[in-house]
């Protein structure tokens, strides 16, 4: 009884301490340059860059997901595929080349769980063309759009965004392109988050103070 008491004390402490405020150069990094955002005006936005292949976005895909659910309607989330190698650009452009084909929804979890619970690589074209066959398109649509301008042309600017966001590692979140937030900063894949919903805050409360 007494274990249980003492425990459900330390959860409250948990809790009160993920609902401080977060704390610059501790809890989240500052970039020195912020980097143009892509929504409308009186939007937020929150940006999570992440590699179909790392185990630690793969973990935070369920407490993401549920916290996206609940965003008020004036933040917008979109999800960025990192390009920090080969088999990472790849996967980027699959994640793009379903985007274009209007299967990403669809797709995104599946992705996600052949990699990671089906052991698959899904590091070639055709491969990937196969994988994406099972979702309404055919071999031959989806290699035309691994192949297309359009997605080359957003990889490139996924490689641009990368080097102006100064990350050496994924997952990350990214708060109205001047807040970082990473496992490590935040303290787990759980608190990442939280940490995002109080600069989310912290943007609004600036927004109207500048509006004033």
């Amino acid at each position: 009884m007494l274990k249980h008491w003492i425990a459900a004390i330390a959860g409250l402490g948990l809790s009160t301490m993920a609902m401080a405020a977060p704390v610059a150069g501790e809890d989240y990094q500052v970039l020195d340059e912020p980097v143009e955002t892509r929504v409308d005006q009186g939007q937020i936005e929150v940006t999570e860059v992440f590699w179909y292949g790392c185990p630690h976005c793969y973990n935070l895909e369920e407490p993401l997901n549920a916290w996206v659910t609940e965003l008020p309607e004036d933040v917008t989330f979109q999800r960025l595929p990192a390009t920090m190698g080969d088999v990472w650009t790849t996967h980027a452009t699959a994640f793009y080349a379903a985007q274009q084909l209007g299967i990403l929804d669809k797709l995104h979890e599946d992705f996600f769980d052949a990699i990671h619970q089906d052991g698959r690589k899904l590091a070639d074209t055709d491969e990937i063309a196969e994988f994406f066959s099972n979702y309404g398109v055919s071999e031959e649509e989806a290699k035309d759009a691994l192949t297309s301008f359009g997605v080359k042309s957003q990889i490139n600017r996924a490689h641009a965004t990368m080097r102006a966001y100064k990350l050496m590692g994924v997952p990350a979140l990214v708060v109205d392109g001047r807040y970082v937030i990473t496992p490590s900063s935040a303290g787990s894949l759980e608190n990442m988050p939280q940490i995002a919903s109080a600069l989310i805050e912290q943007v609004r409360d600036e927004d109207s103070s500048q509006g004033e």
